[in-house]
């Protein structure tokens, strides 16, 4: 059995690449999430005006690794307490939202950005959201940096 969780928290091919190394990830997509506009393309959500966030649908075993556990590490590969930013990317599309599917992912992220705000010295600003839909980024965002090694990347793990 397994489950689906969906972040957001900047450029999505930095995301992806420490997300994906996880024990327990099964799969990882990029994509778009939370905006208005249907079937969105990079060259719609780039301009900021759909409301999607770039952002990462992960496939995981919640026998290797848990929701809680994810979260927690999603806190510590961006800054939660920058607002529509991560390095040099900025807009809304590269916000920091944790889209819950469910009660226990919401009551999961809530707890989990509790225990963020305690390492961060600002305060958090990651959105918690309900899931609505989410959109497969174009076959080029797909395994970015794992086919450009040496690609654009404003994420790693912080202690």
């Amino acid at each position: 059995m397994t489950e689906t969780a969906t972040l957001a928290g900047g450029c999505f091919w930095g995301v992806e690449e420490l997300v994906r190394k996880l024990p327990g990830v099964i799969d990882t997509t990029v994509g778009y999430a939370g905006g208005t506009l249907a079937n969105p393309r990079y060259e719609n959500v780039k301009k900021g005006k759909t409301g999607h966030a770039e952002s990462l649908q992960i496939v995981f075993d919640p026998s290797k690794i848990t929701f809680g556990e994810i979260l927690d590490f999603f806190f510590r590969l961006h800054d939660p307490t920058t607002a529509n930013r991560q390095g040099n990317d900025v807009g809304t599309q590269y916000r920091s939202a944790i889209f819950y599917h469910d009660d226990a992912q919401r009551i999961a992220a809530e707890s989990a950005k509790q225990r963020a705000q305690a390492k961060w010295p600002r305060p958090i600003v990651t959105e918690i959201v309900p899931f609505t839909n989410f959109y497969e980024a174009e076959d080029f965002h797909q395994d970015y940096l794992q086919r450009h090694p040496h690609g654009y990347t404003c994420h790693y793990v912080r202690a």
